[in-house]
């Protein structure tokens, strides 16, 4: 699977990260206890800590690895989040995280529409589908926005440190053609 270097829509362009990106993505999310809450990985305590963790995903995106792409808005290319397709086989997963600041505007929604239409248009992918823990009710209806259905509850499927040392349940999502 080749993914476009660059997506756009009617309010974003999602394109890849730089070590460029580090204050930026520092500053507007990573170090956020809120925006992580519900996330895999807890807030960055540092500068260096979102440069070395941007420096790995540049490593893996040169190798093919990774497909992430950070979500900046059109009318003043200001970073606000990230997203990245997980592909195995015949579906892709989805994960993202959004800047405290502009949740509730529909940016997030948005962009999760565009990765999942760029992703069902490629011929050997029939499902897109994220996870969201139960009390996330935000991402579920994110998910719900951008089309995808939920098929149920994964029991103890993630582990989401700043919540619990114990995986969590989550909401399984997917659209599928």
């Amino acid at each position: 699977m080749q993914p476009p270097s660059v997506i756009e829509t009617e309010r974003l362009i999602l394109r890849p990260p730089t070590l460029a990106d580090a204050p930026a993505i520092y500053e507007a999310y990573a170090q956020d206890p809120e925006v992580t809450r519900y996330l895999i990985w807890r807030p960055h305590k540092s500068l260096a800590e979102t440069e070395g963790f941007l420096r790995e995903l540049l490593a893996r995106r040169q190798t093919g690895a990774d497909f992430t792409w950070v979500i900046t808005r059109r009318e003043d290319a200001r970073l606000i989040g990230m997203i990245k397709p997980h592909p195995a086989d015949y579906r892709v997963g989805l994960g993202y995280v959004l800047a405290r600041a502009y949740w509730g505007q529909g940016y997030m929604t948005e962009a999760v529409r565009a990765v999942m239409e760029w992703a069902l248009a490629q011929p050997n992918v029939f499902r897109v589908w994220a996870v969201c823990d139960v009390d996330n009710l935000a991402s579920a209806r994110v998910m719900e926005k951008a089309g995808m259905e939920r098929e149920g509850v994964l029991r103890r499927w993630a582990l989401h440190p700043n919540v619990s040392n114990e995986p969590r349940d989550c909401f399984c999502y997917a659209k599928v053609r």
